[in-house]
């Protein structure tokens, strides 16, 4: 169903420029943008806004109200699932949100929306945006593990110049890329730059640029003994919660290094933590963790072959102009009735 214009109403904070780009893309759009009722942002991918900032009861009522006037929301207000909820409830002219995450069917899945509000509501996330600077991470933390980052690290701190170490080269390497979404396949490319052999997994019949073989999730066991590092691209669903598990780390050969760019949940953490304390794994390099932000007593903060990152290794800071650009070329597809880039699974919320 094509319709002529669409009202969007602003529900994170964006710059002025970024949401006259919006317009200026997809002239259709009827932008309601209200600053004073949204919280300032503290850097570029900042949606949430300064967490210091609060309304009054007539603001909460004035935006609540905006909110409720959309077809489209730019952003889940306040970043909040319970918000998502309500507006959700209290508006039958809503016709799409636009999460600002990658992994946003996560808080989509939050919200406890009823099948009814599912099939009613399209969800689209920023699924893509986010692909070149994970997997920049996903190549720095395997040649971390590659190039002994911890042992230098130490023994720079010691003031320590040992023996020559040998290092590891990624071209003698055989890496496994948990997923072949947007994420997997920028990662894929990247590795066979450096000459790596790839392996994929995907839940399909496939082939997949780049990749030197594919093969399903299912048969992960047949391939784990050969491999030199392992990259997790996967969301957070209920198929892939503890996908890499203790069974996992086990089949491995000694001194793997592990990546996660993807979710928290895919990884067993007790079973990670046991494989990195007995060698299974090498180094980790961890831009997500099970339940964020990591709890201060974690041992992950204190092993020396870990990485810790604050789920930061996405942000740039061209990223609101890109997530921007791909809402204006999605606001087009919905206005012309063809489908929308990025639309979340309500059944496994990715």
């Amino acid at each position: 169903m094509s319709a002529s214009r669409l009202r969007v109403v602003m529900a994170t904070p964006l710059d002025e420029e970024l949401c006259d780009l919006i317009v200026a893309l997809e002239p259709r759009i009827d932008l309601v943008w209200e600053p004073s009722l949204l919280p300032t942002r503290r850097f570029a991918t900042d949606y949430r806004g300064d967490p210091a900032f609060s309304r009054t009861p007539v603001e909460q009522q004035q935006y609540e109200t905006l909110i409720d006037s959309a077809e489209v929301l730019y952003g889940i207000p306040d970043v909040n699932p319970a918000a998502l909820q309500r507006t959700v409830v209290a508006n039958p002219r809503l016709r799409w949100v636009q999460t600002m995450a990658a992994g946003g069917g996560g808080q989509v899945k939050a919200a406890g929306l009823s099948l009814a509000d599912l099939n009613r509501v399209l969800f689209t996330t920023s699924a893509g945006v986010h692909g070149r600077p994970l997997a920049e991470f996903a190549l720095f933390g395997l040649l971390a593990g590659a190039k002994l980052l911890p042992e230098l690290i130490a023994q720079q701190r010691d003031h320590l110049w040992s023996e020559r170490l040998q290092m590891r080269h990624l071209a003698d390497q055989t890496i496994l890329v948990l997923g072949t979404g947007g994420i997997g396949r920028q990662i894929i490319r990247l590795l066979g730059v450096f000459g790596c052999h790839v392996i994929a997994t995907s839940r399909r019949v496939m082939v997949c640029d780049g990749a030197d073989e594919v093969v399903h999730p299912d048969s992960l066991a047949e391939v784990l003994p050969r491999v030199d590092g392992i990259v997790v691209t996967l969301p957070g669903t209920d198929a892939t919660k503890g996908l890499v598990d203790e069974a996992v780390f086990s089949a491995l050969k000694p001194g793997v290094t592990l990546v996660n760019v993807g979710r928290g949940s895919v990884v067993d953490e007790p079973a990670l933590i046991a494989a990195l304390q007995n060698g299974q794994l090498g180094y980790a390099a961890l831009d997500v963790v099970a339940h964020e932000p990591l709890d201060s007593q974690s041992p992950l903060w204190n092993m020396p072959n870990v990485l810790i990152s604050p789920h930061s290794a996405a942000l740039a800071g061209n990223e609101p102009r890109l997530i921007a650009e791909l809402f204006a070329a999605n606001a087009a597809n919905l206005l012309d009735g063809h489908p929308l880039l990025n639309q979340v699974d309500t059944v496994e919320f990715y």
